[in-house]
């Protein structure tokens, strides 16, 4: 499978993304400049986590008009794969590619620290590996990372199975101590109806590596490639 890193202006962990991608599992990673036009034939684009213009406005809100957000947003709407890791699920949101928007920490503070999330289906290319309710340790860093949708939304992401991970303790328990930033029904990562288009907050490729300590993230990336093996 052919992944395409999207690079914006403030981009912090697209080189975490490309090393996991084509160094750890192997797969050939093109990176994609935001104001080109083209997505070079990947199967699975990926807007890496950072600042993109320096989140000035709202985080995603500038980044979302980029050349390239067009391109993503044709593929996406083609049934094309695209996962946002933090502020690229901001920007995901801000293109209306996924429902709802990240809102400031509760807390109103940067937070980075390891979290845990569990998976709640195993029915997308996501999470089809992973074991639904097992808590698995992933590393979040984010000022404005408090998932948020009006009732309406949140009832239809509910109730359409479109909610992929929430935030739990080291047992898999939902509690508001494990929620991390006030994300309304501890919901930590989600997708489109159509389930082609993944958001999560939690950076998958920091826990990816033996070297940092942590592998937990390996499932979520094994879990694109078996599927599509499979």
């Amino acid at each position: 499978m052919k992944f395409g890193v999207v690079v914006f202006p403030g981009s912090n962990c697209d080189e975490d993304m490309v090393f996991v991608l084509r160094n750890i599992l192997k797969q050939p990673v093109e990176k994609l400049w935001h104001k080109e036009h083209s997505l070079r034939e990947c199967d699975f684009i990926v807007l890496p986590g950072g600042f993109s213009y320096g989140d000035y406005l709202r985080s995603g809100a500038i980044a979302r008009f980029s050349p390239i957000m067009q391109e993503v947003m044709e593929f996406a709407a083609k049934g094309g794969y695209v996962l946002g890791v933090c502020n690229g699920f901001q920007i995901l949101c801000e293109s209306q590619l996924l429902p709802g928007a990240l809102l400031h920490n509760n807390n109103h503070k940067f937070i980075c620290k390891n979290v845990f999330i569990k998976a709640e289906t195993d029915e997308t290319i996501l999470t089809s590996s992973l074991k639904i309710g097992s808590a698995i340790k992933i590393p979040i860093a984010h000022g404005e990372g408090r998932f948020y949708a009006d009732e309406v939304t949140l009832n239809q992401i509910e109730s359409n199975n479109q909610v992929l991970f929430r935030y739990c303790d080291e047992n898999g328990y939902v509690t508001e101590a494990a929620n991390p930033n006030g994300a309304i029904n501890n919901i930590a990562g989600i997708c489109n109806e159509k389930q082609n288009v993944f958001g999560m907050m939690p950076h998958p490729e920091r826990a990816a590596d033996t070297l940092l300590g942590n592998t937990d993230g390996l499932g979520i990336f094994k879990s694109i490639l078996n599927y599509v093996d499979a």
